[in-house]
């Protein structure tokens, strides 16, 4: 049957507290729990979904849900993990999901990564997000087109601050413990190049991406790629410049490890033909591909 919702017509249901789940983190007045199935969200089926879609998406579950402190209502729900198979039943059930999100109006924020995790790396980057956000909506959004020395408030991500070590440095680039490790690798001689590189597209009709590497052994790197799908959410901050420093997040997961080289390294030669073959697609970006600079010979 298909819900109604509340007076107000919406169709969250507030999530509260019980026994053995209360919230994770409590942060700038929103409240964040843990692993909530998206049928504990909402009051109902909405108007739209049939009941195939509903009965699946409603057993799919989201690692955190960020809601208003005061009401409790979910103001958005975080999704980390590995990529799902190409056409298997976890796809399918996720684009379920996915839709009935869209029917009910929850925003969704998806970010896919072989490496990172919600145990190991989710309370991390909720707050990252939540802290993003609420500097966007306390500054305004950057003007498309500034006018001629017109001041414009400094993005999130560029803040200048004292790092942890001590060095100036941008106090909110997430990737910046991994930069720190790869130094620390490269004086240890665990690395040949001490500079985590990157880069980031925005598909034009699908998410942003990251990739990130790191140079291990002469000619051989270690590379992440991270995929953000913010679903009716804005991430406070560009969404393919935060893929990117998520993927340095997970370079430096990889590095953590023992202290012969990781496994899973690419080769130089096919690195710059991936960046090459991507280059290729900038028609299908919808900024364009602004790394032409990696391509050189």
């Amino acid at each position: 049957m298909t819900s109604s919702g509340t007076d107000d017509g919406s169709l969250l249901r507030p999530v509260a507290a019980s026994t053995g789940r209360g919230p994770v983190l409590v942060r700038a007045g929103q409240v964040v729990y843990a692993g909530r199935r998206l049928g504990e969200l909402l009051h109902g089926r909405p108007p739209g979904v049939t009941g195939h879609q509903w009965s699946s998406a409603a057993r799919e579950g989201f690692d955190h849900v960020v809601c208003a402190g005061d009401t409790g209502r979910p103001l958005f729900a975080v999704g980390i993990g590995p990529p799902a198979p190409a056409n298997s039943a976890a796809q399918r059930a996720e684009r379920m999901a996915n839709a009935v999100c869209a029917a009910a109006g929850l925003p969704v924020l998806r970010i896919v990564s072989p490496t990172l995790r919600a145990a190991d790396h989710g309370r991390r980057i909720v707050e990252y997000v939540i802290d993003a956000r609420g500097y966007a909506d306390a500054v305004g959004p950057e003007p498309e087109h500034p006018e001629a020395g017109e001041a414009t408030p400094v993005a999130f991500r560029d803040i200048v601050g004292r790092l942890p070590d001590g060095r100036s440095g941008h106090v909110n680039d997430l990737g910046a413990l991994a930069r720190a490790a790869a130094v620390e690798a490269y004086v240890a001689r665990r690395l040949v190049d001490p500079i985590v590189r990157g880069l980031h597209v925005r598909w034009a009709d699908g998410p942003a991406e990251g990739w990130s590497w790191v140079e291990v052994l002469p000619g051989h790197c270690l590379v992440e790629r991270v995929e953000v799908f913010p679903h009716r959410f804005s991430c406070g901050v560009d969404a393919a410049r935060f893929a990117e420093d998520l993927a340095a997040v997970a370079v430096g997961e990889r590095l953590r490890g023992p202290d012969d080289a990781p496994p899973g390294l690419v080769p130089r030669e096919r690195l710059d033909g991936d960046i090459r073959n991507l280059r290729e697609r900038r028609a299908e970006m919808r900024d364009g591909f602004g790394f032409d600079h990696l391509c050189a010979d």
